[in-house]
């Protein structure tokens, strides 16, 4: 069989220690519908630089003359603005032969302008864990626009298991939006001249409405810490900015600060398929358009096809010099990967999802959300 792991697979995974964390029980709400959730172990290095090993050496052996203090996260600690760290996770894998891995940070995580990438021994690539592989992960974590409160078996990132090939093919993307829409518009299912494929689906902006509606938000600098285990504890204008459009549907990024957006299309993620957002494409423009990568089954949907998909959240920086975005301007790509059976368990309420039906883009962290409401006069 070919595809990625759904939940139902991957608790029998835990239970044939394929992943494994020692005197640590990996909880059952760990568990999500085509992904495991990853935990802080109890302590960080803090580093001078970024790295990766090479297919010789160990990422403990590498760092050697690279770290230069150890963080105890144990009781918690902040991690500083613009500074790598690197924390050997609490899960450890024992991959068989025919399964590889793929790690990408949770949607607060990125939601959070934090920056997170799994690193495993002699390996020389972020992210992805090679089939048959036994060992420890490390998670590199740069807070970006905030500093950031962790302490250990907080989770900031999620990994995949999967074999074989497992993409959609673009002419499989589109039989799927004929039977099972993927993308929709104003909650009608996008018709084939309506939207692009290129190895995955493309997604666009949301920028549309009067000039005083909120269309996104950009974040502050210097404000204080965010304790990541605290929910719904933080009002969101003291550390953000709310973005407006200008006349025409258009606004314009300022380089090297990060932005959250919203995308135009509702998505709908149906149980026997998975998706991930994809890097940017330079040629689009001189974009970074995501940090967090997963979209699990059932993201947008619901059985009773009630739902006409949910919002993706973008997360944007400019580099180097400012850029202007229009509405309906496609940023982004959804890859899509068949599932090797459909999920069991859903994204959604009833695992507690927090961006189910979501019309703002602000992490859980945040209180008052006004994304999509007009500015008071």
């Amino acid at each position: 069989m070919t595809g990625v792991l759904p939940s139902q697979e991957l608790e029998r995974a835990i239970e044939a220690e394929w992943v494994s964390s020692g005197d640590f029980r990996i909880r059952p709400d760990a568990v999500q519908p085509a992904s495991i959730d990853l935990r802080l172990g109890d302590h960080a290095w803090a580093l001078r630089c970024s790295f990766l090993p090479d297919v010789d050496s160990t990422v403990e052996e590498k760092i050697e003359g690279i770290a230069f203090q150890q963080v105890d996260l144990r009781d918690g600690a902040v991690l500083e603005r613009d500074r790598p760290y690197l924390v050997p996770l609490i899960e450890e894998l024992a991959l068989p032969e025919d399964v590889r891995a793929k790690a990408n940070p949770k949607s607060s995580t990125g939601r959070l302008d934090v920056f997170t990438r799994v690193i495993s021994d002699r390996q020389a690539r972020f992210d992805d864990i090679r089939a048959g592989y036994r060992g420890r992960l490390y998670l590199e974590v740069v807070p970006r626009s905030f500093a950031i409160q962790v302490k250990t078996g907080l989770s900031l990132n999620q990994l995949r298991l999967a074999r074989g090939e497992v993409r959609l093919k673009d002419a499989e993307i589109r039989q799927l939006q004929d039977s099972s829409p993927l993308l929709f518009l104003d909650s009608q299912p996008l018709a084939q001249e309506e939207f692009d494929v290129s190895d995955g689906l493309f997604l666009s902006l949301d920028l549309s409405g009067p000039e005083d509606r909120v269309v996104g938000y950009r974040a502050k600098k210097n404000s204080l810490p965010v304790d990541l285990s605290r929910i719904r504890a933080y009002r969101w204008n003291d550390y953000w900015d709310p973005v407006y459009p200008e006349a025409g549907g258009r606004v314009v990024l300022e380089p090297e600060i990060f932005y959250l957006l919203i995308s135009a299309e509702g998505v709908r993620i149906p149980p026997e398929v998975a998706a991930e957002m994809m890097a940017y494409d330079p040629t689009a423009g001189e974009l970074r358009t995501h940090y967090a990568g997963f979209f699990d089954p059932g993201f947008g949907y619901d059985p009773a096809g009630e739902r006409n998909g949910s919002r993706a959240a973008l997360e944007v920086r400019a580099r180097d010099v400012s850029f202007m975005v229009e509405h309906r301007q496609p940023v982004c790509k959804l890859g899509l990967e068949w599932m090797e059976a459909p999920a069991e368990r859903l994204y959604g309420a009833g695992l507690g999802s927090n961006y189910q039906g979501q019309v703002t883009m602000l992490s859980k962290h945040f209180a008052e959300q006004t994304a999509g409401v007009a500015a008071p006069a």
